[in-house]
């Protein structure tokens, strides 16, 4: 059977793709196991420093595979249901919640549509480049469901409440230019995989440590009281000081040369 999705990793950057065009990367049940099981793999990879999430072909993703819905046997999706491997998601919400919980940053190029499922993939990004005439919509209400894959933990930090619901009860699509509006988009390019290629490399070439506690730092502090966020802070800071990639910033910059980073070191220098 055919992979639904593809992993290439070249220069501490790993390019995740949507491998299924002939069906506009529409999300069945293997493409929902294949995305977290990608994830998962990435998350072990210490050389992996950034990732790209794309699409192949003309869209993104058009959402879920409607088969999923003619599925003889409800109870295998009431099994999906469940947390698994040790995460708070479950199966159709990790496809999503797995890059936000990936240490390394997650830039998602988006091209044509990201209906659905799709759009909830991208929210599960860091960053979301899109061009101008991408179209996007979160189109659960077509089908009668709400949107359930980890958009009350992504969403959240990107619009306000009204804007959330307005966009759930509709269904409506939009384009890019008003998802940039509204927050669901970082960037507009024409061409977005391009544009995530180039801030993956360069996010590659700063320190892994420091990359990977600044994700951490701003994913957990927002939602925190001021003084546990201040802590986290410090904590996170102490964590980098003195340890050898942070001290080859400090002498690359000095020297005036490219850095030479070890993987995500834990190390102080002696």
């Amino acid at each position: 059977m055919t992979k639904r999705v593809a992993v290439t990793i070249g220069d501490h950057v790993a390019r995740v793709r949507l491998n299924r065009p002939d069906k506009h990367n529409a999300v069945d049940m293997q493409m929902f196991a294949e995305l977290a099981d990608a994830g998962q793999q990435l998350a072990e990879d210490k050389s992996v420093r950034a990732v790209v999430l794309h699409g192949a072909g003309e869209n993104f993703c058009a959402g879920i595979d409607t088969s999923i819905f003619q599925q003889e046997d409800p109870t295998l999706l009431a099994d999906a249901m469940v947390p698994c491997d040790g995460s708070p998601a479950n199966v159709f919400q990790r496809a999503a919640y797995v890059w936000r919980e990936l240490p390394v940053p997650v830039i998602c190029a988006i091209q044509g549509v990201a209906y659905g499922a799709g759009l909830q993939i991208a929210l599960g990004a860091d960053l979301r480049f899109a061009t101008p005439d991408a179209r996007l919509s979160i189109m659960e209400i077509k089908w009668g469901l709400i949107p359930d894959m980890a958009i009350s933990t992504t969403l959240r930090d990107l619009v306000p409440i009204d804007f959330a619901k307005s966009l759930a009860w509709s269904g409506k699509v939009i384009g890019g230019d008003e998802a940039l509006r509204l927050g669901l988009l970082t960037e507009l390019h024409d061409d977005p995989l391009q544009a995530a290629d180039e801030m993956a490399h360069s996010i590659a070439s700063k320190s892994p440590d420091a990359i990977r506690a600044s994700k951490q730092l701003i994913n957990e502090s927002w939602a925190l009281p001021d003084a546990d966020a201040l802590r986290l802070e410090a904590h996170l800071q102490m964590s980098l000081l003195g340890r050898n990639n942070q001290l080859e910033a400090v002498k690359s910059n000095l020297e005036g040369r490219s850095p030479v980073f070890s993987e995500a070191s834990n190390k102080r220098s002696s």
